[in-house]
Parts: structure tokens; C-alpha cells; sequence
């Protein structure tokens, strides 16, 4: 499961690429630590910044259940875990249902 969260990771530091060097535009993110500082962040530096929290996120609690059937680690913290990486798996379906429910919208606009 990790070399597919891997894959993942690898496809969405791709589309970063893509996206940045399509667009030179950056727009003001609100997300992450970039208004406290003023630095400006593209979309897809904040998207791709998410996509990496999610996935480091499901790697910890893989590894967190690992340890857990090991004997090694608490039941609680195990759950702790994998609870947290399901609100982050489904925080990032939720994203994604929205992204594509846009562009869906944006497709059958008439020009």
C-alpha cells in the first residue's frame, strides 16, 4: 500500500509541474502558513502541499497499525491514527468530488 501512496505522491508532484508551468499566475493562499507570512502560493503548490499531508498522514497510520499488530504500540494511538487518516482520505475525496463537480460546471458552459 505504501509504494501506492508513493505513486500517488509521484503523479501529484507531475500535475504541480504541469500546472506551474503553464501558468505564471500565483494567487494569495489562506491555506498553510502562507498568510501568516505573506508568501504567495499557486494553486497547485497548495493542492500539492495537501496532497502531501494527506499522504504522509496515511503512511503514519500504516505504520501506526503495523506496530499496533506488532504489539508495539498502544490501541489508542493506533485508532488516533487511523481515524486521522480517514478524515484526511476523506477531506481529499471531498476536494476532488468539488474539483471535478467545477469542471464539469465549466465544461457544459456555452462560449
Amino acid at each position: 500500500m505504501i509504494n501506492a501512496i508513493e505513486t500517488i505522491g509521484a503523479a501529484i508532484s507531475t500535475v504541480k509541474d504541469v500546472a506551474t508551468s503553464s501558468s505564471t499566475s500565483s494567487a494569495q493562499s489562506i491555506l498553510g502558513g502562507a498568510a501568516a507570512t505573506g508568501k504567495s502560493q499557486s494553486f497547485a503548490d497548495v493542492m500539492g502541499n495537501m496532497a502531501a499531508e494527506m499522504t504522509n498522514s496515511l503512511k503514519q497510520s500504516e505504520a501506526s497499525s503495523i506496530q499496533g499488530i506488532r504489539g508495539e504500540a498502544n490501541t489508542r494511538e493506533v485508532i488516533d491514527s487511523v481515524m486521522n487518516a480517514e478524515q484526511s482520505l476523506q477531506t481529499a475525496i471531498a476536494i476532488r468530488d468539488k474539483v471535478v463537480s467545477a469542471y464539469l460546471e465549466i465544461a457544459r458552459m456555452s462560449i
